[in-house]
């Protein structure tokens, strides 16, 4: 069996940033409007009055001070509340496809290589721009790589469950080099109305170059295993879709966007998470000590602060357990890409880490790493 290895990532990362005071100040308008709009039906008790959010609040439950976004106009703006991104002609090629490209041209340069060295190419991210022709063959097209690409999607973890399909067309020799993208999109299904969830988001594009051992080019990362689960929940879901799209409540409607029910994510995917993590190590012969740094889903600090205790078995450092998130936000399938492309470059060849994501579904994906001389 062949041995698939990380080669090179990439990162794209929009030009604007909205910081909480911002993002604050905006829904707090937005929620004054909102009640002198509805003040009748306030005072009467049929509806709750929208509160005001605050940065403390935003901090206290994430750790998120900033994200970067498409577009910050339409998201700060109190009667739009929602990114403004114009559609293009089909013979233009599309936001989400561009922006993989630039990832993926970044982790081209980084590794050596050459569009046509690409086998195949694989877009997993949380949404797609469309349903076909496939983000992947467009991204594929755009580039111009050979051999085939598709689409997939399982949430925030569609990175790591993205880099095993590649690591496994490499092990069956499918393929000799895979480039797995993620481009998210994340504002344009965020509710910038909801006081709960209003900040969560952010929008940036990854790419993962997994390659056969034997063409990788030095200090590569040698995947020294992945493991995948999902388990049904509905605590975190976006119903939009095209069997949908005519319900009477109309496509802009809270119900077709990101919902969440935060409380019951948080008791239920840390267990399920850790415990994953844990199985895994023992699969493959190690300990939490033998980890030199863990590049989690950056979705919230407190949860990542807990996971990583449970597999170190103390209080991780900033240095075990970097963070993105202050300055990403959650980019769902590229955080922990964004987090491992951004502090790797420091670790030694014989050291081990571990990428690991995980969300909606539930679903979770983890991958072993060792860096190599």
């Amino acid at each position: 069996m062949k041995t698939a290895v990380i080669s090179a990532t990439g990162l794209w990362t929009p030009p604007h940033s909205i910081s909480n005071e911002e993002l604050v100040k905006s829904y707090n308008a937005w929620a004054d409007s909102w009640n002198v709009a509805y003040a009748a039906e306030i005072g009467a008790g049929t509806v709750d009055p929208k509160t005001h959010s605050s940065v403390e609040f935003i901090e206290k439950a994430s750790g998120i001070k900033s994200r970067f976004v498409i577009d910050k106009e339409g998201i700060i703006d109190p009667e739009t509340m929602a990114p403004r991104i114009d559609e293009r002609p089909n013979d233009q090629i599309s936001v989400m496809a561009e922006m993989a490209v630039l990832a993926a041209r970044d982790a081209l340069e980084r590794a050596g290589r050459k569009p046509e060295d690409i086998d195949a190419v694989i877009c997993a991210a949380s949404n797609m721009q469309r349903a076909y022709p496939a983000m992947a063959v467009e991204i594929q097209n755009a580039l111009g790589c050979g051999g085939f690409a598709f689409d997939m999607n399982v949430a925030c973890s569609s990175a790591t469950f993205g880099i095993q399909t590649a690591a496994d067309f490499i092990r069956s020799g499918s393929a000799r080099s895979v480039l797995m993208v993620n481009p998210e999109i994340c504002s344009g299904h965020l509710n910038f109305t909801d006081r709960d969830s209003h900040f969560i988001f952010g929008d940036v594009a990854t790419a993962v170059l997994v390659e056969e051992e034997s063409i990788a080019p030095a200090g590569h990362w040698k995947i020294l295993g992945t493991k995948l689960k999902t388990e049904f929940s509905n605590n975190i879901r976006n119903n939009f879709g095209f069997l949908n799209r005519a319900a009477p409540e109309g496509i802009g409607a809270p119900d077709k966007l990101f919902m969440q029910e935060g409380r019951k994510v948080f008791r239920e995917v840390v267990p399920m998470v850790a415990n994953m993590i844990a199985e895994h190590l023992g699969e493959l012969g190690l300990q939490g000590s033998d980890l030199r740094r863990m590049w989690l889903h950056q979705a919230n600090a407190n949860m990542n602060r807990l996971i990583a205790s449970k597999v170190l078995g103390h209080e991780a450092t900033e240095d075990e357990s970097p963070t993105v998130l202050d300055t990403y936000a959650n980019t769902s399938s590229a955080g922990s890409i964004i987090a491992f492309h951004k502090h790797s470059g420091d670790l030694k060849p014989g050291e081990k880490g571990l990428i690991c994501s995980f969300g909606a579904g539930y679903s979770a994906g983890s991958v072993f790493v060792e860096k190599t001389a």
